[in-house]
């Protein structure tokens, strides 16, 4: 968890090198699958060089929109995958549904801690809802 004015292109390496090498520990424990994803459907907020080569090497292909002040966007190499993207809406949701619970929206927890057990109980919350 970062404050909110740290991008956040500064902590998507190092959460998803993290997911990566969790995942695929547990993944060579049953099989020997692949583990890593195929793609990484990202906002324009990840729209960053240095992590989309950072992928690249990853063997992850990068479905994030370019900012309009990117000259990459007008390339015509720069493809991308909107079907993939659509699967963002998921995600998207989930943070809507969050912001259902004012707390959250709004951050009235200032501790990280604090505010890390609003989201759990707000998870919470949210299945039981749906359960019922």
């Amino acid at each position: 968890m970062t404050a909110g004015q740290v991008s956040e292109c500064t902590r998507a390496e190092s959460i998803i090198g993290k997911a990566l090498e969790t995942r695929i520990a547990r993944r060579r424990k049953r099989n020997g699958r692949r583990c890593k994803p195929r793609k990484l459907a990202a906002d324009k907020g990840y729209s960053a060089r240095s992590l989309r080569d950072w992928l690249r090497m990853q063997g992850i292909k990068t479905v994030i929109p370019h900012k309009a002040n990117e000259s990459a966007r007008y390339h015509d190499q720069a493809s991308f995958d909107r079907e993939a993207y659509r699967g963002r809406a998921v995600v998207e949701q989930c943070v809507g549904w969050l912001k259902e619970y004012r707390r959250i929206g709004t951050r009235f927890e200032k501790l990280a801690l604090n505010y890390h057990g609003m989201l759990q109980l707000a998870m919470i919350c949210q299945y039981l809802r749906i359960l019922f």
